[in-house]
């Protein structure tokens, strides 16, 4: 595996002399995200394997171009998971992948994102220089925790070559309840339930029917149930839905209007704009598909305290992220300066600027 360690160092040595902009690319199945990849394609599965899986310590070391599929098995195979449920897409998605797009599924509102699993990684940034961040448990850091910069940076920083995650035991117990409202009363419950100790570890409402996933111990299961109430959906059904919202292949999904990811307080009100929505995570996500220009979407975002991402579909030329502050701007452009100062690594994927 050094071999390949020092391929991807030479391709980036050589590109930063020359100038020439690398696209870091896994399984591709998150091409569609951000805007339009360019650039000499850097492969990464070449460097692929589980380095180390420690149960009891509840966590594993991962080589970047390891399947996604192939690290969730191992995991299976002990009782645990990636708690973040990582969006697949499509099959053959990377470890790498997983982290640099900072995407996670419908427990993040329980469980947290990405960035809250990453212990430690070790990169080539764009000098290609080898670079360990971080550790192999939660308080290892001392000082700017550049471990957990990476998820989401769009591989704008560096590449991704091992990345050390917390894992955490499967439920013992899952159930998913269906209740028919409409969004402003499922809006008014989440929040409700959200601030009581119930295990409510996903929610999605659309079209007047709101789905609620418990998980955790038996008894907790049972007495949530009881007090929220609605129809229990049976176990097969109720996985198909999940990883249907999880990987959009849900109907809601279905078609070719552009599709935007709405974050907000969960607390936000519904946002008032045309088109279809799917609401997740106890009402902070807010998946919606429309036609209305960017500009009306990014400024109902706003005026509920969030931000609008132009996640699939549209004109990705343009901005697809929210655009940033001026010192957001500034902290960003410094950070890529100090990565990547030649800018060849998925220049432009984020920003136009970087």
């Amino acid at each position: 595996m050094t071999d390949a360690i020092a391929r991807f160092a030479d391709t980036l040595r050589a590109a930063a002399s020359a100038g020439t902009p690398l696209r870091i690319r896994g399984g591709g199945t998150k091409d569609f995200y951000g805007r339009a990849p360019a650039g000499q394609v850097l492969d990464t599965r070449a460097y692929s394997g589980i380095v180390d899986y420690d149960p009891t310590e509840l966590y594993v070391t991962v080589r970047a171009g390891t399947p996604l599929a192939e690290l969730e098995n191992a995991l299976s195979a002990q009782g645990q998971w990636l708690a973040f449920e990582p969006p697949h897409f499509a099959a053959g998605g990377t470890v790498g992948g997983a982290i640099a797009s900072g995407l996670a599924g419908p427990r993040r509102q329980a469980a947290g994102g990405v960035r809250d699993f990453v212990l430690g990684v070790r990169i080539l940034d764009g000098r290609g220089d080898d670079l360990f961040f971080g550790g192999q448990v939660m308080k290892n850091v001392a000082g700017y925790d550049v471990s957990r910069l990476m998820a989401g940076a769009m591989g704008t920083l560096g590449l991704i070559l091992e990345a050390t995650l917390k894992v955490l035991p499967r439920p013992a117990a899952e159930a998913t309840l269906r209740l028919e409202m409409p969004e402003a009363r499922a809006l008014e419950m989440l929040n409700q339930w959200g601030g009581k100790p119930l295990p409510v570890s996903a929610s999605a409402w659309r079209g007047g029917e709101l789905g609620i996933r418990l998980s955790g111990a038996v008894a907790a299961v049972k007495s949530a149930r009881e007090k929220i109430g609605g129809d229990e959906v049976g176990a097969s059904q109720a996985a198909s839905f999940w990883t249907g919202v999880r990987d959009h292949a849900d109907p809601f999904f279905a078609g070719d209007e552009p599709l935007w990811r709405i974050s907000v307080p969960s607390t936000a009100p519904a946002l008032g704009l045309q088109g279809e929505q799917l609401v997740e995570w106890g009402g902070a996500l807010r998946w919606l598909r429309t036609r209305a220009d960017a500009r009306s979407v990014r400024e109902a975002a706003a005026k509920a305290g969030g931000h609008a991402t132009l996640f699939r579909g549209g004109d990705r030329s343009a901005s697809v992220f929210h655009p940033l502050s001026a010192p957001l701007a500034k902290i960003h452009r410094e950070l890529k300066a100090q990565f990547d100062p030649a800018g060849i690594l998925n220049r432009g994927r984020m920003y136009p600027e970087f």
